[in-house]
């Protein structure tokens, strides 16, 4: 077996652009993504937004409404968003009419956020407002549900201090907050790094074709003479598919150790689960290759072509082209992206970010595992069935 491995690992090497595609072709396009990337997150940064808050009753009489947009539009807040004026409302139509603000809130029965506009600011504007009041659905819920004595507006202020005192109690035991709970790790560019590491695990594919296609007689001389040997086919198609995946692992390896120490690209608190995924990933597109080399019965130039064209369709609908692809096709072709291997490899490595469980990591690398045994029963039921009326 060791001599075996040892000579496919020599073969491996020996070609020039199998090497390229493996080793070489990742590292440019991931210095090219670099180049092109680096400082698109710095020109997108957020500019603090301009806004106005209606300053009646109501929004007076609301601590929860006035603390919230204080800390907001703090000066001295890192993750300050508002610069904020409070204003009557005459005034706020005036500022908004003339551009001077995104837009201003006003509180009546219910919170309105009134705009002019359509952008990204309006948004976040909106969003802010609506977590707000979620909130504070909330801790009517809570009041409702612990204080359930209807309030009687004659009571002093010493007995509304004591409810409210009461309230802010039983909002820290029930640890009612709203927080980001995605990982500061991600980033616009790390989706073209994932969707990088995607593309070389299914470039394994090659190997997976080329490990095969050495001991098929129909397409090289070594095959031929692997067919009249004494040595078990199985055997030798073994060796040279792990000679392609430790080929393969070689490769993603100088990808990993490129990428984290030239090109700075952090991935994050969980790198063992990262590496992990492209491990499988890896074996995902090994196995891809080897079942296309098994049912296509073609020259290695067409199945190479194959090979590129399914690993790049895979890759542009899991994100690499345009990071909105992928939402498009999970949300209206969902099936698509569940049997893509490309979009399981990105998929697992987004849960590591957006999520603070494993299950859906977990389930993306299931699923790799499964595509790959899938790819594999296919490859061996079709290279038992090989037979040739000459050699």
């Amino acid at each position: 077996m060791k001599h075996n491995v040892k000579y496919a690992l020599k073969t491996l090497f020996k070609d020039k652009m199998l090497i390229f595609w493996t080793f070489a072709f990742p590292i440019i396009l991931g210095t090219f993504f670099s180049m092109a990337f680096s400082n698109i997150e710095k020109s997108e940064q957020l500019d603090i937004i301009p806004i106005a808050i209606v300053q009646n009753e109501e929004f007076q009489e609301s601590m929860l409404w006035k603390e919230s947009f204080q800390a907001l539009s703090d000066e001295e807040n890192p993750k300050r968003l508002f610069e904020t004026q409070y204003l009557t409302e005459e005034e706020a139509i005036s500022l908004l009419e003339k551009g001077k603000i995104t837009g201003y809130l006003l509180l009546e029965d219910t919170p309105k956020v009134i705009v002019t506009t359509s952008g990204i600011n309006e948004t976040i504007l909106k969003q802010v407002v609506e977590e707000i009041t979620q909130t504070n659905h909330i801790m009517q819920n809570i009041v409702k549900n612990k204080i359930p004595e209807p309030l009687d507006p004659s009571t002093d202020n010493t007995l509304y201090a004591t409810i409210y005192q009461k309230v802010e109690n039983l909002l820290e035991q029930e640890k009612v907050n709203i927080e980001d709970t995605s990982s500061n790790h991600l980033s616009y560019t790390m989706i073209e790094f994932y969707t990088l590491i995607a593309m070389t695990c299914l470039y394994g594919g090659i190997l997976g074709m080329v490990a095969v296609n050495q001991n098929l007689a129909n397409m090289s001389h070594t095959g031929k003479r692997i067919a009249v040997s004494p040595t078990p086919k199985r055997k030798l198609i073994f060796s040279s598919v792990l000679a392609g995946y430790i080929t393969q692992l070689i490769g993603l390896s100088l990808l990993f150790l490129y990428t984290i120490f030239v090109l700075k690209v952090d991935y994050g608190n969980h790198l063992g689960y990262t590496v992990l995924l492209a491990l499988v990933g890896s074996l995902a597109g090994l196995s891809l290759g080897i079942m296309i080399s098994s049912i296509f019965k073609t020259n290695e130039n067409t199945k190479t072509g194959i090979i590129i064209s399914i690993t790049m369709l895979g890759c542009f609908l899991s994100g690499m082209m345009g990071i909105t692809m992928k939402y498009i096709i999970d949300t209206n072709i969902p099936i698509l992206n569940k049997l893509n291997p490309a979009s399981m490899i990105t998929d697992g490595f987004y849960s590591l970010y957006y999520y603070d469980t494993f299950h859906r990591y977990y389930f993306n690398l299931i699923s790799l595992v499964i595509f790959s045994m899938v790819m594999i029963g296919i490859s061996i039921i079709s290279l038992r069935r090989e037979s040739y009326d000459s050699i």
